[in-house]
């Protein structure tokens, strides 16, 4: 069966948390538990997933990037408790025109769990259908905006646990559904992550033809992934403001890293090193106990080096939640 076209279903996310918030919230002065309360939400945004290539291909032309066609996504789903369930589905078109920025297919899950001080998420994306935007910079025959690589796929599998150091600091409150907060927090925090990313044209190179080189054979892959670990520090904030909620968290760190590709000429090569990441989420909204709005995003990035040549994937997606809290 092929994987994307024929899912209606887009996306599909699972919450479960020991409880919800680890507190007795008659007691706290901190946040406003809804955990007895029954949530229904909508939400509607995008995920997208671009990516980069740098590489000294001329004088005039050192990074070329790519884009998919995303399409908007709307979310419905369901809070109680220990459980949260959410189904996404297309509802328009896809954004861009498929004839300039190819007839992209995406499948995304994800999956989240809360106990105590932890957090911890894994998440997949898989995308399938990529442009590279200003074809003309290396082929001056082409006619198209573009040129079109349909059979793309970029992929990520990561499995990230947060460490907050205050027990006060919990992602079902700065989400808004099943609580939300009544007055400051701030708080270090550790992240440990492990990933799983590439890229596969099956068979094919990754780059154009017009940029590849026979005598260099990084230029030739067809197939590039990687695998890494690491920990990556940072800081936490969220703050209530009458009934405006706004948070986020902010970190920087490193990973320990295999990766390798594949080329056309029957080459293989595999490397281990070092690579940087950076962690950043931004949310906030509006909540009273019977209704919430909240926009919500979240940013990840990912790259691997070969000498000069540099892939960079992204991962992000903007979501506007809004719902109704019964009971």
């Amino acid at each position: 069966m092929h994987l994307f076209l024929d899912w209606k279903v887009l996306l599909v996310s699972l919450g479960l948390s020991s409880s919800v918030l680890g507190q007795n919230p008659k007691d706290s002065t901190v946040l406003q538990d809804f955990r007895d309360r029954w949530v229904v939400y909508s939400d509607v945004g995008y995920t997208t997933s671009p990516f980069s290539i740098s590489y000294p291909f001329s004088g005039e032309l050192d990074k070329i990037q790519y884009r998919n066609n995303f399409r908007t996504i709307l979310g419905i789903g369901v809070a109680y408790k220990w459980f949260a369930l959410r189904l996404g589905i297309p509802v328009l078109n896809r954004y861009r025109s498929s004839e300039k920025y190819s007839k992209t297919d995406q499948f995304n899950i994800e999956l989240d769990y809360s106990f105590r001080n932890f957090y911890i998420e894994t998440q997949l994306n898989l995308c399938r259908g990529y442009a590279a935007l200003n074809a003309a910079q290396w082929d001056n025959e082409i006619i198209a905006e573009n040129e079109l690589f349909p059979n793309l796929l970029s992929y990520n599998f990561s499995l990230g646990t947060w460490y907050f150091r205050d027990k006060n600091f919990k992602i079902n409150a700065l989400l808004g559904k099943r609580a939300h907060y009544l007055k400051e927090v701030k708080t270090w925090y550790l992240k440990s992550t492990i990933n799983i990313f590439g890229l596969d044209n099956l068979g094919n190179p990754i780059l154009p033809l017009n940029l590849t080189d026979i005598s260099e054979t990084r230029t030739l892959a067809h197939r590039v992934g990687s695998f890494d670990v690491g920990l990556i520090p940072g800081y936490a904030y969220v703050n209530r403001l009458k009934n405006w909620q706004f948070s986020g968290w902010a970190g920087l760190g490193a990973v320990v890293q295999a990766k390798g590709y594949s080329a056309t000429s029957g080459a293989d090569r595999v490397f281990l090193g070092l690579a940087p990441r950076y962690d950043f989420r931004l949310m906030g909204g509006y909540s009273v106990p019977d209704w919430f709005v909240f926009l919500v995003t979240d940013f990840d990035n990912k790259s691997m080096q070969f000498n000069d040549l540099t892939f960079r994937q992204y991962f992000y997606s903007i979501k506007l939640v809004a719902g109704k809290r019964f009971g």
